[in-house]
């Protein structure tokens, strides 16, 4: 549009200018074409062929005119140019107002080997920009409309992302403790039984299953409540000397009864020379209990390694697995909060969503991070690095 405006400028001003050859009746314009009698040096300046002698102020009377029939309202330095003596003889200022001021004219001189008018606009381009005014106004209303109706689609799908989240939250936790409340009312109802205890065997087995939900629920309020503790930015670590090799072993010992019920087969690669750190044992404990616990879980036939090695900041552990992997555009989202990875429209496992995002947060306090590698239908591999101090 800048570009637009630039060229009806200059064609505002040759059409003053051939007006005002129509008003001097100037011979030459009408032996020879507009175009051959007009010159334009530089972008504000425009040469035009003239006869002298002329009268400066019925020139000056006739171009004041042209320009405001043609609608060139901005400032002209206007310059009579005589090849012979190659200067001006005479010299100008029109005002857009068209009221001469007493401001003295500043017209380039260009050499040339005939006469002419000369017409300098100093302040072309302002000009064209203000006449561009309402254009760079809408322009600049509409890109901000449209700025903010991005960031509120942004907004609304942010919006729509955590409304799903939170049902997929809501749902999963009805679930899960659903079932076991269920189990143990109805286990409770057995109990309460006056016969029941003629019956040993039968007392035991029910006590068992109300033993087994009551620890089940309390595992998951548990994990809630860690989650819960560390959203409140109350994650205070108390770090001391811990083995990491040791917390390893401890975190396998404590998930023994899910690694037997699903048959898992665990790899040891334990290299680090040193593998001591300073860290807060409890937490770092979480973090291993949580990926083996998910290596498990998504793996039909869990075939489970753990490794460990030096690195130059610390020291490196990463367990792998041949689980069902995670597809590449998922992996980013697996540390969001109640995020969880489908299989199609369903869930592959139990669970709030939450172990992942509590294992960041634990290892952000640390200073250290977490990457994964995986391929679906191959397996994955989380590595973690802890700086040693």
């Amino acid at each position: 549009m800048y570009r637009f405006e630039q060229k009806e400028f200059d064609r505002s001003v040759v059409k003053s200018i051939g007006g005002l050859y129509e008003d001097l009746d100037v011979s030459a314009y009408y032996t020879s074409h507009l175009n051959e009698l007009i010159e334009k040096p530089e972008q504000h300046l425009y040469l035009a062929h003239l006869t002298l002698p002329v009268n400066n102020d019925t020139l000056v009377s006739y171009l004041q005119d042209e320009l405001d029939d043609f609608g060139v309202f901005t400032d002209c330095h206007l310059g009579v140019y005589s090849a012979a003596l190659n200067k001006y003889l005479y010299t100008d200022v029109l005002t857009s107002t068209g009221v001469r001021e007493k401001i003295k004219a500043r017209v380039p001189v260009q050499a040339r080997p005939y006469d002419y008018i000369a017409l300098y606009f100093p302040n072309r381009r302002q000009y064209i920009l203000s006449q561009m005014n309402f254009l760079i106004t809408s322009s600049a209303i509409l890109l901000i409309v449209l700025v903010l109706f991005s960031a509120g689609l942004y907004y609304f799908y942010r919006q729509k992302f955590l409304n799903e989240t939170q049902k997929d939250f809501i749902h999963n936790f009805t679930h899960e403790f659903k079932t076991p409340v269920s189990v143990i009312s109805l286990a409770a109802d057995v109990l309460t039984n006056k016969n029941i205890i003629e019956k040993p065997a039968k007392l035991a087995t029910y006590a068992g299953i109300v033993k087994y939900q009551s620890d089940y629920l309390h595992t998951q309020i548990e994990k809630l409540l860690e989650f819960a503790y560390t959203e409140s930015g109350q994650l205070h670590l108390k770090k001391e000397p811990v083995n990491i090799h040791q917390v390893i072993h401890e975190a396998v010992n404590n998930l023994a009864p899910l690694i037997h019920e699903k048959n898992a087969q665990l790899t040891y690669d334990l290299n680090a020379v040193d593998p001591m750190l300073q860290a807060d044992r409890g937490y770092i404990l979480i973090v291993i209990t949580n990926l083996v616990d998910n290596a498990v879980k998504y793996s039909k036939e869990p075939h489970i390694s753990i490794a460990t090695k030096d690195s130059g900041r610390g020291l490196i552990f990463s367990v792998a697995d041949n689980g069902i992997g995670i597809e590449k555009k998922e992996l980013k989202k697996i540390f969001r909060k109640f995020y969880r990875v489908r299989s199609g429209d369903t869930y592959v496992t139990k669970g709030f969503g939450l172990g992942l995002i509590f294992v960041k947060t634990i290892l952000d306090a640390h200073g250290g991070k977490i990457k994964v590698e995986s391929l679906p239908g191959k397996g994955s591999t989380f590595i973690v690095e802890l700086p040693r101090h």
